[in-house]
């Protein structure tokens, strides 16, 4: 069937409208009528080729939310009028040893994304959320916890597995310093989920416009990195740090607030390498690692964790005739704190067309 979406032929192009084909729901599949889909930075890097490899033409988004409206015959997790969702991932080899653990973001064979990965069914690429549907086996569509506002639960599928994976691998929990380095969109969902585990939160940001609005979010303390004297109050006392940033900034300034054995993970990816001092690690056995979104199981246990705290991403709804703008604004860093298309825009777009 054919859909009507928003794609960018080229990297200099802008997202335009464009139809795309979907196909047929097989027995394990849901069709889903997409009702609101996340803009995330990876978007942006994808469809300008910053990270290189894009394939043109290129449908983007994969924070998904959307209502179950068609079934194959062997479908057992969902049924017709189901809100749903879809997040990074839509299939994987599904028998290595990291799909067999659950991991299928770290799939051997290679994890299949929801933009810009091989399409086994069409030959072609994968199509994403700028759309008005989308086609997933059920074994990668997510439930959505009936309490939740559903624009604001779209980003959970990115911006909130990416920081609850890390915060729950490295077992942060009650009575916990946790620090979350920037305050963007993935920087105030560490900050809600962090809170909600139980964590004491310092948010360490170079922004002083910042500080009421972390505290707001739950932050028990604001560090202004570029303060020395603020951040020498904080050597060797935070049991693990989440750094969301995704410009180049000086690791080394947190590595040291890490207490013994106390861990760094990474998760906004700098366009050049961060230059990392290992006596930092060394002297106090400390640990830098990274982190990528988290795999189906995982994924369904942070929106029910999100579900049971009431945790949504604070965003600014936009029609998808303003997607471009908001790419330019993402960039300056100007949203508080994720963009999220309402996906109706593009149903009323087409029906004027």
């Amino acid at each position: 069937m054919k859909t009507n979406a928003h794609s960018a032929l080229d990297a200099s192009a802008l997202l335009a409208p464009s139809r795309i084909q979907r196909r047929d729901p097989g027995d394990h599949d849901v069709r889903i009528e997409i009702l609101f889909c996340g803009v995330c930075h990876s978007d942006v890097h994808t469809v300008r080729n910053e990270w290189h490899g894009t394939t043109y033409p290129c449908v983007p988004g994969h924070e998904i939310i959307g209502r179950v409206a068609k079934v194959g015959a062997k479908v057992g997790k969902f049924k017709e009028g189901d809100i749903a969702g879809v997040g990074c991932l839509v299939d994987s080899c599904r028998t290595c040893a990291s799909c067999m653990a659950n991991l299928e973001q770290f799939c051997e064979a290679g994890a299949i994304f929801t933009y810009n990965s091989p399409d086994k069914h069409s030959g072609g690429v994968t199509y994403g959320g700028y759309s008005e549907s989308i086609v997933v086996d059920e074994a990668f569509v997510l439930t959505v916890p009936r309490n939740l506002d559903h624009a604001g639960a779209a980003p959970l599928l990115c911006a909130g597995i990416t920081t609850y994976s890390p915060l729950k691998h490295n077992n942060v929990s009650k009575g916990q310093k946790v620090g979350v380095v920037g305050l963007g969109g993935l920087g105030h969902m560490a900050v809600k989920i962090a809170k909600a585990l139980g964590a004491h939160v310092v948010v360490f940001t170079t922004s002083l416009n910042k500080v009421e609005d972390a505290l707001r979010l739950g932050a028990d303390e604001v560090v202004h990195s570029k303060d020395e004297a603020a951040m020498k109050k904080h050597l060797n006392s935070c049991h693990f740090i989440l750094d969301t940033v995704a410009g180049k900034h000086d690791i080394n300034a947190y590595l040291v607030l890490l207490r013994r054995d106390g861990t760094l993970t990474q998760v906004g990816v700098p366009s050049e390498p961060l230059a990392v001092d290992v006596s930092n690690l060394i002297f106090g056995r400390r640990n830098f690692s990274g982190s990528l979104i988290g795999g189906l199981k995982e994924t369904q246990e942070m929106l029910d964790f999100c579900g049971a705290h009431n945790i949504t991403s604070d965003i600014e709804l936009i029609p998808i005739q303003k997607v471009n703008e908001a790419y330019d604004r993402l960039v300056k860093g100007d949203v508080k704190y994720r963009f999220v298309i309402d996906m109706a825009s593009l149903k009323q777009a087409s029906a004027l067309a």
